[in-house]
């Protein structure tokens, strides 16, 4: 008798045993079957084949259906699931299933409607018409003379021709009609991406992200399925399409947070991908001009090859980077004069601007002048962000808002004031300054869907737009030819942030952001505007470079035991009641360390912002040196825990090496 170990999508942490039907014989790993659950009917796939289970076989219910009648995920993909089930704590089944496009997950799309491969398809590539550096040349020699597992750090400059060592190594493997993974953080970053490849590459170029329509993601999904030589391009999701000849893997900008998912399946894209290309035993290539602190720490471990790319490519050099001390200074709408006179002269030569502020809306604060105060979300521990169009007065944290009242609500006077910078106010302080210039804001309010960034993206590079005024959203990747000149206009908050990672993070952003300077035949230059240009990191990132830098970081958490020296999991609990988060945690605090004494837990204490959308937040934080014992003990919890009565009103999450501490 057959036992078929299904995975399912539910918050229980197991397959679960069927029966498989007496009329069918040949099941796969892989499948997806239709199976009774409770008074549901539910999709789940084949995981285990068994001749037995733990459970009475008379209790177990058979299957109701097969779906496929070959399996839709191979074997080393399940193997890759099961790793991320069990190191990020999560039921593997909502990890498999969460990971398929919705038709496919919930069988109402069945494959052999989908779009075949093109017969006609012809393997190979175009050749590119220019030479490769000499660093260049190393660097695609290394990575394609490696025929197994091993990853590689590359780590360039901004500019100095990272992609082209993409092209240059799939190029390779698609002559060996195997198949490439290229992951980007942002779905921003897909299209000039996209098109870059598809004026290399005869093979399909496949996009995958969650901004695709249902009907497109099946079919790259399905596409990759095919035995055939292709390239998928898209964003984290894109680490689980089931490629069934895959040969590279590539992580483009693998310092970037947003590889991390920070809700429901809390993986990252970048620790999957890595896997993923130990368990198919195949290179993979992860190019930053900022490696991240743990990349780094692996490269000393000889766990990854570093990769070094000193100069850009071509006949682009480095940008000037000026600090320039603002203190004391009166500033116009948050611009120096100095500033001011340098934009001048870029623009006289018709050249363009970036101005970099991470802050969106026109102040982050709408304060009285008479008695101090300010105004403040219902629903959050947050201060309410002014917006000047529509005029309101906007949560940045859970979305309430509401009008701009016209006297204080607390000593009904009416001098109210707007404190701050935000990207509205600068864009407008811009056309005050500059009005025969054409400028462009890129934030979240401005661009709300991704064909809108796109058309805006074309202008600037058409050079229809001459001051770019934008938010984290243009840090990453974007290739500006004309832009000579990038100023960040506010850095100072992230230098004392309590988040440890907040320096680290801001030091990135600080040389992505100036990477946008000077990049093709243009001299660019960087100007950086702080309170405290002599602080210690931005000396060592400005004047010895980000490689300094990262070094100074890494010495910094080693001597106190932060990430990437220690294994941490974050537990966050949240409800209406505060009393019942404590309690909550102090119980589950008490547990883990009686099963265990020998993990750090600090806490319970609240989140950087205690409540948020009408919900106390609290957390533990739990460290190890030694992460089996820690995944070991949270192992442990987990399961005496699903046996626990749910607390009424509460939810709680683990996050495993969380990136975000608030």
């Amino acid at each position: 008798m057959t036992i078929l170990q299904i995975a399912i999508p539910t918050p229980l942490r197991q397959t679960f045993d069927y029966l498989a039907s007496p009329d069918t014989t040949d099941y796969q790993l892989g499948q997806r079957v239709k199976v009774p659950f409770g008074r549901r009917e539910l999709i789940g796939v084949i995981v285990g084949l068994s001749e037995s289970s733990y459970f009475p076989i008379h209790k177990l219910k058979s299957i109701i259906s097969i779906i496929d009648e070959s399996p839709l995920l191979d074997e080393k993909l399940l193997s890759l699931y099961h790793w991320a089930s069990e190191y990020y704590q999560h039921p593997v089944g909502d990890v498999i299933l969460g990971s398929l496009p919705k038709r496919i997950r919930d069988a109402t799309n069945p494959p052999g409607l989908l779009p075949q491969p093109d017969p006609l398809f012809q393997r190979g590539s175009t050749h590119a018409d220019f030479k490769l550096t000499a660093e260049q040349q190393i660097a695609v020699d290394t990575i394609i003379e490696t025929k197994n597992f091993q990853p590689f750090l590359l780590s360039g400059v901004t500019g100095s021709g990272k992609t082209e060592i993409y092209l240059r190594v799939i190029a390779e493997t698609l002559k060996k009609n195997k198949q490439a993974l290229v992951l980007v953080p942002e779905i921003s970053l897909t299209p000039q991406t996209v098109a870059r490849f598809e004026a290399r590459f005869t093979a399909p170029v496949l996009l995958y992200h969650s901004g695709l329509s249902d009907k497109k993601r099946i079919a790259a999904w399905m596409q990759a399925t095919k035995d055939h030589p292709c390239i998928v391009i898209g964003t984290r999701s894109a680490v689980f399409v089931p490629l069934k000849n895959i040969g590279v893997i590539v992580i483009d900008e693998e310092h970037d947070i947003s590889f991390k998912q920070q809700s429901g399946f809390r993986y990252s894209a970048r620790n999957v991908a890595v896997m993923r290309a130990k368990y198919t035993d195949i290179p993979i290539i992860m190019g930053t001009a900022t490696p991240s602190l743990e990349s780094l720490k692996n490269v000393a471990r000889k766990k990854y090859h570093l990769l070094t790319l000193s100069e850009r490519a071509g006949n682009a050099t480095l940008p000037k980077i000026t600090l320039h001390n603002i203190c004391g200074e009166k500033l116009h709408q948050g611009l120096s004069p100095k500033l001011i006179k340098i934009m001048q002269s870029h623009l006289e030569k018709n050249n363009q601007i970036l101005l970099f502020l991470n802050r969106r809306g026109y102040a982050p604060v709408l304060m009285c002048h008479q008695c101090g105060w300010f105004a403040v979300c219902a629903h959050c521990d947050a201060r309410l962000t002014l917006h000047s169009n529509p005029q309101r007065l906007i949560c940045h944290h859970c979305g309430f808002h509401t009008n701009i009242m016209r006297v204080c609500t607390e000593c009904k006077q009416s001098e109210l004031t707007a404190l701050g910078l935000g990207t509205e106010q600068l864009e407008q302080t811009i056309h005050a300054l500059f009005p025969h210039k054409k400028t462009c804001r890129v934030d979240r309010d401005n661009i709300k869907s991704f064909s809108a960034l796109e058309k805006t993206l074309t202008s600037v590079r058409k050079q229809e737009v001459d001051i770019l005024i934008g938010t984290q959203m243009l840090v990453k990747g974007h290739h500006f030819e004309n832009v000579t000149l990038v100023a960040a206009i506010d850095i100072d908050n992230a230098l004392f942030s309590s988040d440890f990672r907040a320096v680290e993070r801001l030091g990135q952003s600080l040389i992505q952001v100036a990477g946008r300077a000077g990049r093709a035949d243009k001299i660019g230059e960087v100007f950086i505007q702080t309170h405290h240009p002599e602080h210690a990191l931005l000396q060592t990132l400005f004047q010895s470079g980000y490689a300094a830098f990262a070094d100074t970081l890494l010495n910094e958490r080693k001597q106190a035991g932060l990430p990437p020296f220690s294994s941490m999991i974050l537990l966050r609990a949240e409800a209406k009641d505060k009393m019942r988060v404590q309690q909550f945690l102090a119980s589950v605090k008490i547990t883990l360390l009686k099963n265990n004494n020998q993990i750090d837990i600090a806490g319970p204490f609240p989140v950087a912002m205690e409540k948020k959308a009408g919900l106390y937040r609290m957390q533990l934080f739990l460290q190890s040196l030694n992460r089996p014992l820690l995944q070991k003990s949270l192992k442990e919890f987990l399961v005496s825990q699903e046996k626990q009565k749910a607390v009424s009103g509460l939810k709680w999450f683990l996050d495993v090496d969380p990136m975000e501490m608030g």
